[in-house]
């Protein structure tokens, strides 16, 4: 199947089996492997992007279904040379050890902050309920986002 879509700001072409699923396009495909592949399942939210400006989890989603759709990694929300408020947070208060889960907090603290969330642990608490983290216990993943959200 052909399908056509945009990623992080530029439109791709690709030739896709039917069942190829989202994560692996852009993971092997596309070289975007800021993605991460964690569970399968959708259950950890480490493969979370947006589709359309809002979070989905690639790992459940077949490409096929973002055929001209606008798609948002962890890549296209924030650079090395220019980090985004969200990820100068994560940096500022530690909220990364091994990194595995950093990419799919960070998405969904981007589209927090694009929905104007109030910086309130329990508004923090359920829109980050669907990922997880092994190494943090969460605390300094709540102070990051509490501040990415407070420099609106």
């Amino acid at each position: 199947m052909k399908v056509v879509f945009e990623v992080n700001g530029r439109t791709v072409e690709l030739d896709i089996e039917p069942n190829e699923l989202l994560i692996n396009t852009l993971r092997n495909r596309l070289g975007l492997t800021g993605t991460k592949y964690g569970c399968g399942i959708g259950e950890c939210g480490a493969c979370t992007v947006l589709v359309d400006g809002e979070p989905m989890l690639s790992c459940l989603l077949l490409t096929v279904d973002v055929n001209g759709r606008r798609v948002e990694t962890v890549e296209g929300l924030t650079s090395e040379r220019n980090p985004s408020v969200v990820q100068k947070a994560f940096m500022e208060e530690g909220a990364i050890q091994c990194g595995y889960c950093t990419p799919g907090f960070i998405v969904m603290a981007e589209y927090m902050r694009r929905r104007n969330v109030e910086p309130v642990d329990e508004n923090i608490k359920e829109y980050l309920k669907g990922n997880l983290c092994r190494c943090t216990g969460y605390i300094n993943i709540y102070k990051a986002v509490r501040k990415a959200l407070k420099a609106r």
